[in-house]
């Protein structure tokens, strides 16, 4: 195997996780954080992918239908976590679960009904869709993009959430929030508007990773069990640990469709069986989770 064809392998691993790690970081965050069994997550990226699809296809600019893609679902998500969420924080995980999985089909019912039961496109910019010059070989642009926005999103929400005062008065208000709310926190409006960032991140990430994840009206159902398996396997509750995941999964089924295509789907779950053996924790768990 020449170093190239290695490279290509690894950037397209790189791309996948992006993607991964952009939808997933928000259920790392309601999950760990919030103690909320949100099986419901996918659909939020879901309709980001949907609403981007629908606005390209009739002409919208593609960087203004991505940031409706991402204000929508964070607006139906804090929405959610006001009126269905909110009372599931102290309730049992099969309540959440129920819930959360009902809200799934429901996603999907609906849309079957507006958009139809067959794979819906979002339109990319022609320059994303054409191959570049990086050196060693032409690679596709929209890989080197979603490389690049995965890594800006990654920065700022590693910032907000180890070293801000927002992720200080977060982790505050979940471990002790008669205490926070004691010392003059609104508890209420930190979890939701937090709520609406991943809801908003979820949306982000479906209208970016559509080339790579197709939309369909399954979607959700679909990937649920990828995305819980990128929290589960970096560790509750863990930003770096969800990063961390996700590049891992990511290059892991690249390599496996490369070289195992009818293994693919496998080989990934048995990876995930080692290292939750290795690392039953996650392979980088939050501080408060250890």
């Amino acid at each position: 195997m020449s170093l190239g064809f290695a490279l290509t392998i690894l950037l397209d691993g790189i791309s996948y996780g992006m993607v991964l790690f952009i939808i997933s970081v928000g259920l790392t965050i309601t999950m760990g954080l919030m103690r909320l069994v949100n099986l419901a997550h996918g659909s939020f990226a879901m309709i980001g992918g949907y609403i981007a699809g629908y606005l390209t296809q009739g002409g919208t600019n593609f960087y203004v239908a991505l940031l409706v893609a991402a204000i929508i679902p964070g607006i139906l998500g804090g929405l959610a976590e006001v009126t269905v969420f909110r009372p599931l924080y102290r309730k049992a995980e099969l309540s959440q679960v129920l819930l959360t999985i009902g809200i799934v089909f429901v996603s999907t019912a609906a849309v079957t009904v507006i958009f139809g039961a067959f794979p819906y496109p979002v339109v990319f910019p022609e320059y994303l869709t054409k191959p570049v010059d990086i050196g060693f070989r032409t690679y596709p642009a929209y890989r080197l993009f979603l490389i690049a926005v995965g890594g800006v999103v990654a920065i700022v929400l590693w910032y907000l959430i180890e070293n801000s005062l927002y992720g200080a008065k977060l982790r505050a208000a979940v471990d002790n929030p008669r205490m926070a709310r004691a010392v003059g926190m609104n508890v209420n409006v930190l979890f939701t508007g937090t709520f609406m960032v991943g809801c908003a991140l979820a949306g982000l990430g479906g209208a970016m990773g559509a080339g790579i994840m197709s939309l369909e009206p399954s979607y959700a159902l679909k990937y649920v069990v990828l995305f819980l398996v990128v929290v589960i396997v970096g560790g509750e509750g863990s930003f770096k640990g969800s990063f961390v995941a996700a590049m891992s999964l990511g290059i892991i089924d690249t390599v496996g469709k490369y070289f195992f295509s009818q293994a693919a789907p496998y080989l990934l779950y048995v990876a995930v069986f080692i290292l939750l053996l290795w690392r039953p924790q996650g392979l980088m768990p939050a501080k408060s989770v250890a």
